[in-house]
């Protein structure tokens, strides 16, 4: 029998993942929409250039995440809880911080003609400066990371490819000004605690048998 693509019990997981990162983007937007932003941006960060190029590899990061994510739940089973009980919590936690702690950024005026300018500012119209401290971006192009790099079952190069991508991915969000430095950091940090944490108190089998029993036969 064909093994299917992401198992059935990981399907709810995925589902909350998704939700959770779509009420941290948006919900959170509703409830801030009047309150103060903060700009957390360092001033030497104006040194770090603008490369509307890096477009690519910034929208190019959505595959990235299918394939590595996918990755993740084929897992080991306590390994494929552990980690989607951590992108869930750390999306819970980005929800929090969004509401009680609203950032913005100032984003440069795009003047070229060319086509990674036209794509910079179309980012720049449907994707509002707020929700930065921590990037989504980061967090969880890192946890792409963290789905492979102990899993031997999978190739060396493509864990060191997984490490690469999300390092890239980290620094196209300064390079397409998106976000600032410490978004970068608290992203990354943010999923390492995560991952740390839920499994330190046991929080992933919690999860697990909560949302497991939804994915199993009768």
């Amino acid at each position: 029998m064909k093994k299917k693509i992401v198992p059935r019990e990981m399907l709810l997981p995925i589902a909350m993942t998704l939700v959770c990162n779509y009420l941290a983007y948006f919900a959170s937007r509703a409830i801030t929409t009047n309150k103060y932003h903060y700009d957390v941006t360092m001033a030497w960060e104006e040194h770090i250039p603008f490369l509307p190029w890096t477009l690519l590899i910034y929208w190019g990061c959505y595959l990235f995440w299918v394939v590595n994510y996918v990755i993740a739940a084929r897992g080991e089973k306590s390994s494929a809880w552990r980690f989607y009980c951590a992108d869930f919590a750390a999306k819970c936690v980005c929800l929090l911080v969004y509401v009680l702690f609203p950032t913005t950024n100032v984003r440069p005026a795009v003047e070229g003609s060319g086509i990674f300018d036209a794509g910079m500012r179309l980012l720049y119209q449907i994707d509002a400066p707020d929700n930065l401290f921590p990037s989504i971006h980061c967090l969880t192009s890192w946890f792409c990371f963290i789905a492979v790099r102990k899993e031997e079952r999978i190739p060396r190069w493509y864990r060191w490819t997984s490490l690469g991508l999300a390092l890239a991915i980290c620094l196209s969000t300064l390079t397409t000004k998106q976000h600032a430095l410490v978004d970068v950091f608290g992203g990354i940090l943010l999923a390492e605690a995560s991952y740390f944490l839920v499994h330190k108190v046991r929080l992933d089998l919690v999860y697990e048998r909560g949302l497991g029993r939804f994915g199993k036969k009768d």
